[in-house]
């Protein structure tokens, strides 16, 4: 498009020719890829005489589908009821009708779309408290798993790069995974077992997609809190897909927006999957930029090659900067001696009359964990 015409989006021109076309292949619903307003979408609709949807109504529409949980439902309410609430002025007559008030000295009363628009807000505060709840019980639960000791892992990524096949290799788990967009919409956290680590959490979250719209951002944000609090980050990428760079701009624009690409984020390393579906030349041309960089490893989640490989980075990141500390506890102490044995990596530890000594190497957050543990 040369210019965007505020009342259609697209040109008259236009919008007469896809109405031609609707019209000769009976089609019933226009799918517009990009943002509409609630008055470009009424005129289009009436122009070609078939249901409007724009970008952000379609990934609604998924995110419906998919919602499994009682808060993933609430999420897409949420955004549902944000997205319809400046989408009242249709062409519904009954819309503007009022309903008069009481007595003889009533007024006109409230028409019926600002009745309709009060109810939305009422039911929007309503699922707001609501989620405000499960985040509460999310952030305890995520408060726990802090004073337990085991690492996070979350998987990052654009919808459909294999995030959930990946979880399913690694945790042998079953979780839903399909060839389609926004298959998870709810964390699903599972424990696997890394090179020196008895136990490492790890947690498969909701897949990102270009010019998501604001407010999906925000009704999912306590869906991505969990990504927030991780340890580390696998940013699962689809290196078979013609856009994968774009992919990866957009990945770390989401990223950016939960404030996770400042310093004190949690360190990242790229999966590169989907490297079974490459013709030859281009997976040697990758295994070559792979071997040049500490923060990448090629993998397969379908067949599992290289997945070892992979779970020797993870083990390697989660111990990087480590530092040895002594520390002396109370022999009576199990239940902090048992945490630096299964956080830290215990060099040497001995027995002095009531105390136990112990050098223990340490990452910098389990050695901030323990210090919390302590003044706890």
């Amino acid at each position: 498009m040369r210019a965007v015409r505020p009342a259609t989006l697209i040109g008259k021109g236009q919008v007469e020719e896809i109405a031609e076309l609707a019209k000769t292949q009976g089609a019933k619903l226009l799918v517009v890829d990009a943002a509409l307003t609630p008055i470009q979408q009424k005129n289009l609709e009436d122009e070609a005489g078939a249901k409007v949807i724009d970008r952000t109504g379609l990934i609604l529409e998924i995110f419906g589908e998919r919602a499994a949980t009682a808060e993933g439902q609430l999420q897409v309410e949420l955004a549902h009821l944000q997205y319809q609430s400046g989408r009242l002025v249709r062409s519904w007559t009954h819309l503007e009708r009022q309903r008069g008030g009481f007595g003889f000295l009533g007024g006109p009363g409230e028409t019926q779309i600002e009745a309709d628009r009060r109810l939305i807000r009422d039911r929007m505060a309503k699922i707001r408290r609501e989620l405000d709840q499960v985040k509460r019980t999310r952030t305890l639960h995520r408060d726990r798993r802090q004073r337990a000791p085991w690492p996070v892992i979350a998987l990052v990524g654009y919808t459909n790069a294999g995030k959930s096949t990946l979880f399913n290799r690694l945790t042998g788990e079953a979780v839903f995974a399909e060839n389609l967009l926004f298959a998870t919409l709810d964390p699903t956290m599972r424990d696997i077992k890394l090179p020196g680590f008895d136990k490492v959490i790890l947690s498969d979250t909701v897949g990102f997609v270009s010019d998501l719209p604001t407010e999906l951002i925000a009704a999912f944000r306590a869906t991505l809190e969990e990504v927030a609090s991780a340890d580390l980050l696998v940013h699962v990428r689809n290196m078979a897909h013609p856009d994968r760079e774009a992919q990866r701009e957009d990945v770390n624009d989401v990223l950016a927006t939960l404030g996770l690409t400042e310093e004190g984020a949690p360190p990242r390393i790229e999966a590169w999957n989907k490297i079974d579906l490459l013709a030859d030349e281009e997976r040697e041309r990758l295994f070559e930029e792979a071997r040049r960089r500490e923060d990448v490893v090629p993998i397969s989640a379908v067949s599992g090659e290289r997945l070892d490989e992979l779970r020797e980075r993870l083990a390697e990141k989660l111990r990087s900067g480590e530092q040895v500390h002594l520390i002396r506890l109370p022999a009576t102490d199990g239940g902090r001696i048992a945490w630096l044995h299964s956080r830290g990596e215990v060099l040497h530890q001995k027995l002095d009359d009531d105390e136990m000594e112990m050098a223990v190497r340490l990452s910098p957050d389990n050695w901030a964990r323990f210090q919390a543990i302590e003044s706890a």
